[in-house]
């Protein structure tokens, strides 16, 4: 359930997947892969039951559920080498910072940016521009 546009549902999914991990109950593949992203933010946990939260940018809020879903949404680029050597900029930025984590949030941050720009400026996404900001960050 979670590829749905239904922000709820989406988020009834973390929270159910997460619950089942601490329950010590079997995950499939999708959930074992959300709850090892929440596993590694402890600021999260007790956030994720808070399906009906709020979380606004502009009040210095980072929105747990986005952020997790960003994580997944680079993974599967990664699994997948798409677009087109996503893996080389992963490695560059990797070699760059040394650290897995912080060089996933580098390149959720140019994911991210893509995403307001195209939904600010009601435009497709610029995945050229999003390669260009992988560039950077490997700087």
């Amino acid at each position: 359930m979670l590829y749905t546009q239904d922000r709820t549902e989406q988020r009834k999914f973390l929270a159910h997947a997460w619950q089942k991990f601490l329950d010590k109950k079997v995950l499939d593949p999708l959930e074992a892969q959300l709850t090892q992203v929440i596993e590694m933010h402890p600021e999260y946990h007790s956030l994720i039951n808070n399906i009906q939260s709020d979380y606004f940018p502009e009040q210095g809020k980072v929105n747990p559920f986005l952020h997790i879903n960003l994580h997944l949404s680079l993974r599967e680029q990664l699994s997948i080498n798409q677009p087109t050597g996503i893996k080389d900029h992963y490695q560059k930025i990797l070699n760059t910072v040394k650290d897995p984590h912080e060089t996933e949030h580098k390149m959720m941050d140019c994911i991210a940016e893509m995403i307001f720009s195209s939904q600010k400026n009601n435009t497709p996404m610029n995945h050229q521009a999003y390669i260009c900001c992988l560039e950077t960050q490997a700087r």
